[in-house]
């Protein structure tokens, strides 16, 4: 960490005010060398914390910064590992939850710019969002201003971009864990002023849970590390390295790839049955659905959405 950084940093801690000229400069001091370096990165949490307003030049510079620090600072690039998210977790703690809507956003962008982050900190950003829906305090709810049970339009954009993040728990595709916490949101922002982008996200979420098609797998971390090595060891044969993944546990989907690479299996075929198949709501899909329609005791205006979507889709009948 350069002297300049550390002196901005400093004065900016211990004044709570950071000024966009101020802000320029940790940028070219901090990048100077393509990277963000872990003492800078303890130096931007610590004035992230001490700044009485943050400025829209301050969030977005945090954001961008820490995000590429946390995202590709450690190899493999694209990758959250377990150490990772834990550092991360504690730095926008705050007796056990997230203030700051810039904390929030820079979660929300991790996922979003990952191959694969633990599903510990996914779960930790949902809670977020759903601790200040069911409280109506939190970062995304300006100080506790609006009412308690009520799903803002911010929050229902954010849920969107952690979900169906690149670095979720299915890409691309709603986990059941997922798809209960929007049930339980859903469940006590009953009749309560919902922005409407949140029962298209109900219903769409919901729906993907039961309809989706999950198709890929990200690789661990590990993983990653491991085929990375391999790819820079060049003293290795394409032999050598199939001869030890048939030695390892690697799962069947990396299979199925491997032979529609080399022309063993016909892909087009076994997606499309693949696809279809999980467009059917199943007997077990069916169970959960009653269970959570039951919750409340009746069949409300967001699950009647919900179940007309999928006669639409599916011709899925109750």
């Amino acid at each position: 960490m350069s002297m300049h950084f550390r002196e901005i940093a400093v004065q900016a801690a211990e004044d709570g005010v950071i000024t966009a000229e101020e802000i320029l400069t940790l940028r070219r001091a901090g990048w100077s060398d393509g990277t963000i370096q872990p003492d800078e990165a303890e130096a931007i949490f610590l004035v992230n914390d001490r700044l009485c307003d943050p400025s829209r030049e301050w969030s977005d510079f945090f954001v961008e910064a820490m995000g590429e620090f946390i995202v590709n600072g450690v190899e493999p690039k694209g990758y959250v590992d377990e150490d990772q998210a834990t550092w991360l977790m504690a730095k926008v703690s705050h007796d056990g939850k997230t203030d700051s809507l810039t904390e929030l956003e820079l979660l929300t962008r991790v996922f979003e710019r990952s191959q694969n982050v633990p599903q510990r900190l996914r779960e930790y950003a949902l809670e977020q969002v759903e601790r200040a829906v069911l409280t109506g305090t939190g970062p995304t709810r300006c100080g506790g201003a609006l009412e308690q049970g009520n799903v803002t339009e911010a929050e229902a954009k954010l849920m969107r971009r952690i979900i169906f993040a690149s670095g979720s728990e299915r890409p691309a595709a709603v986990s059941r864990s997922e798809a209960e916490l929007l049930y339980r949101i859903k469940d006590e922002a009953l009749g309560s002023s919902n922005a409407p982008a949140w029962k298209q996200l109900f219903v769409q979420g919901v729906g993907n849970y039961l309809m989706g098609f999950a198709g890929h797998n990200p690789l661990s971390s590990e993983r990653a590390t491991e085929l990375e090595s391999f790819m820079s060891d060049h003293r290795s044969s394409v032999g050598g390295f199939f001869g030890r993944m048939g030695k390892s546990a690697i799962n069947d989907n990396f299979y199925n790839s491997a032979g529609r690479v080399f022309g063993k299996k016909s892909a087009g075929s076994d997606l499309e049955s693949e696809v279809a198949k999980a467009a059917e709501v199943t007997s077990g899909e069916q169970l959960w659905l009653e269970g959570q329609l039951d919750n409340n005791g009746k069949v409300d205006e967001y699950d009647q959405a919900l179940l007309d979507f999928l006669a639409e889709e599916s011709g899925f009948s109750r």
